[in-house]
């Protein structure tokens, strides 16, 4: 059943959703808000609903307990490998419906994308907010290499089922479909937002290090990762990523302007 909701703000967007008694909803850690009192909190392991997976039975024997910890604990693993937490937090009401809000993490736009169990959505894994409990959750990697934060390629989060789906991205969304520009498009890894299940993707490297210049040496020469997306569907971009939104802050803090970054190299001094 879909979440009644509604997205709030213009820079800096939240979606204040309205969770009817027989609703429940999991979130990314650090993507809540605000809630009513009537609604209650629970962090939990792994993507299964408060209440809704009770312990194997004493049939079961140790062999169903071994399964589900093990299920639970490769859940978990995955999660630590993308760098995320290793718990949602869940909510759900008491009784009679209540308000909860969640937001993203920079300023920029959402989207409340509904499944319908036919086909899924790929997200960056920056982009998650918020999902229904009937929503299925999954990691994947593309070009990337575990333990390794940032850098080359970039971690997928998969979502498919029934139900209420929240993203959110940094600076303007941008949605296109491959299919209308010669059915496939390269992209700067960090603007990929989310995209259907129905486009292929992948990840081609651009450049190389044959240029040994002054520009090189100033912005590097090891080549460009691009995401490269084939198919029929929708793809949803963002104009800010989150790697040029940190090197800007960075900068501004350390007082660098231009000159200051490239090492004297433009500004005309002897240095």
């Amino acid at each position: 059943m879909t979440i009644r909701h509604k997205v709030v703000g213009n820079a800096m967007q939240m979606v204040v959703c309205q969770l009817a008694p027989d609703q429940q909803v999991f979130c990314e850690a650090g993507k809540f808000l605000w809630k009513t009192m009537n609604v209650s909190m629970e962090t939990r392991l792994g993507k299964g609903a408060p209440g809704s997976q009770a312990p194997p039975g004493p049939h079961a024997g140790a062999a169903g307990f071994l399964k589900a910890a093990l299920s639970t604990a490769a859940e978990a693993g995955k999660r630590h490998l993308a760098g995320e937490s290793l718990a949602f937090q869940w909510y759900r009401t008491s009784g009679e419906s209540g308000l909860v809000a969640f937001a993203g993490v920079l300023p920029g736009e959402m989207r409340v994308l509904e499944l319908d169990g036919a086909s899924g959505w790929y997200t960056e894994k920056d982009a998650f907010v918020c999902a229904e409990s009937t929503v299925n959750f999954d990691i994947a990697f593309s070009g990337w290499k575990p333990g390794r934060k940032g850098g080359e390629g970039f971690v997928l989060e998969k979502f498919t089922g029934l139900g209420t789906l929240v993203i959110a991205g940094a600076g303007n969304f941008i949605e296109l479909n491959p299919a209308k520009y010669g059915g496939k498009i390269q992209v700067d890894t960090g603007c990929v937002v989310a995209f259907q299940d129905t486009i292929r993707y992948g990840i081609e490297r651009v450049g190389g290090l044959s240029m040994q210049t002054a520009m090189t040496a100033v912005f590097g020469g090891e080549g460009l990762e691009l995401a490269t997306l084939e198919g029929e569907g929708q793809v949803i971009l963002q104009s800010l990523t989150y790697d040029g939104m940190a090197n800007a802050l960075r900068r501004h803090q350390r007082g660098d302007d231009y000159t200051g970054v490239t090492g004297g190299i433009f500004s005309g001094g002897n240095d």
